[in-house]
């Protein structure tokens, strides 16, 4: 069994993932963890709030952002899970640039830790631009479960794809 979230990750793990794939019981593993799956955050608007919630928290210093949004043009494996640009343009003889953060629409259903996991990490990036140990020391300042979430993250879209969807309770 392919498992393409969790290519990076090592094959002792992928093989827990399997076992709980075959035994069925990934979907309700993840879901004690995470009981609560429902969250306000599903416009653009409100992800602008949250993120700017994060910033203000703990990036205050760090160049602005000019748009943050849900971006149904994202695809999970391909593109990663969001996107942090940055845009250049000549003005005059000046040259400006713009911060922006997209998020998959399709993690909307995600449960608020794992999509919180997704705007620090997509934060970082306005610091550090290259996956680095300094990259993911500011992941963990702000999220310090981050390593935790992210494999988590894998494991719910795992999930979804072997549902054919968005999971839900019967799953």
């Amino acid at each position: 069994m392919d498992l393409p979230y969790l290519r990076q990750y090592p094959e002792t793990i992928q093989q827990q993932v399997r076992a709980l794939v075959q035994a069925g019981t990934l979907g309700n593993t993840l879901k004690k963890r995470y009981p609560d799956a429902v969250h306000d955050i599903q416009s653009d608007a409100r992800l602008y709030e949250f993120t700017m919630a994060l910033k203000q928290q703990f990036m205050r210093s760090s160049a602005p952002i000019s748009k943050i949004c849900f971006d149904p043009k994202i695809h999970i494996v391909n593109n990663a899970l969001g996107l942090h640009s940055q845009v250049s343009r000549v003005q005059g003889k000046a040259l400006k640039s713009k911060n922006e953060i997209r998020v998959a629409s399709l993690l909307k259903t995600l449960p608020m830790p794992l999509l919180r996991m997704i705007v620090v990490h997509e934060l970082a990036h306005l610091r550090e631009k290259d996956h680095n140990k300094a990259f993911y020391q500011l992941c963990q300042h702000m999220e310090p479960q981050y390593h935790q979430l992210e494999l988590d993250l894998r494991l719910y879209l795992t999930w979804q794809d072997l549902a054919g969807g968005a999971p839900d309770a019967t799953n």
